[in-house]
């Protein structure tokens, strides 16, 4: 199957250049393609040292959206990554704001968010002090009066699943299913980290059903035949047939991340970007 995947991306590629995919891309699909963007998580090593460098080779290597996370962007002067990212042509559809941050200075974020032109906010993740049920039941209380607060000022509000959330189960019931069931369902929605899920042996395609419309973006990273994170398209996670469900997901953008990209980064996020951009052409 990885082969087949990778012989109809070689193939898809040849045909399609980065200003040339016309003939491949219908109406919807080329929706799709404009909303792909990167995690810079991605490339944190690069990013913390040079930002402003390093969103000008993100832009080189074909994206037009960013996600921040990671690499210290959030003690940067947004103002100045702003700056960058309108002199590249980037914008940053959504970033990761860390749970203290909205919990004992919202304000500050929200500036961070609004100077940086995001529509939502996602909380990318919990550390071990909250896996347990009392601590979860909080901040998922906590996810609810964010949401609130950041719905009144205009923004959106998701969180970003890893695997511990469907592994870590307290008195049988798992942080996931806890979270899905005391969210404010109107306004927590989900980044759906699609290696992670699977990783935690979820279906992904079963999560997006049960979730229909709940879904803002999705995490794309592939999955090695021996668990490893991976480009997108050179790995065993079947993406064409999640992303058939993205209608029913209600997903709005889709990051390509990969934690462990090797160095230098940018050949990676490349093939990933030109990898993803052809599955959602073709679909």
């Amino acid at each position: 199957m990885i082969a087949t995947r990778r012989t109809f991306l070689s193939a898809s590629l040849g045909l399609a250049s980065l200003a040339g995919l016309g003939p491949l891309v219908g109406r919807a699909s080329a929706a799709k393609v404009d909303r792909i963007g990167l995690q810079l998580y991605t490339v944190r090593q690069i990013f913390q040292s040079d930002p402003v460098g390093t969103l000008e080779k993100v832009r080189k290597a074909g994206y037009t959206q960013v996600e921040f996370g990671g690499g210290g962007f959030d003690a940067m002067d947004p103002a100045m990554l702003r700056k960058a990212m309108d002199r590249f042509g980037l914008t940053a559809p959504s970033l990761h704001v860390a749970y203290d941050l909205l919990l004992n200075d919202f304000d500050k974020a929200l500036a961070m968010i609004r100077t940086l032109g995001a529509e939502t906010a996602v909380l990318p993740h919990l550390g071990e002090p909250f896996r347990n049920a009392p601590a979860w039941t909080e901040a998922v209380a906590n996810f609810n009066r964010f949401a609130e607060k950041l719905k009144k000022a205009g923004i959106g509000f998701a969180y970003h699943n890893h695997d511990f959330e469907f592994l870590v189960k307290p008195d049988g019931v798992s942080l996931w299913d806890r979270l899905v069931k005391d969210r404010d369902a109107a306004l927590v929605r989900f980044e759906l980290d699609l290696y992670w899920a699977i990783k935690a042996g979820q279906d992904p395609k079963a999560m997006i059903r049960t979730l229909g419309g709940q879904i803002y973006s999705y995490h794309v990273k592939d999955m090695t035949p021996d668990g490893r994170m991976a480009a997108v398209g050179t790995g065993t996670i079947d993406f064409a047939s999640i992303f058939k469900l993205d209608s029913v997901a209600g997903v709005q953008r889709y990051y390509v991340e990969n934690d462990q990209a090797p160095a230098p980064y940018i050949p990676d996020i490349t093939t990933s970007f030109r990898n993803l951009r052809t599955l959602l052409a073709s679909g």
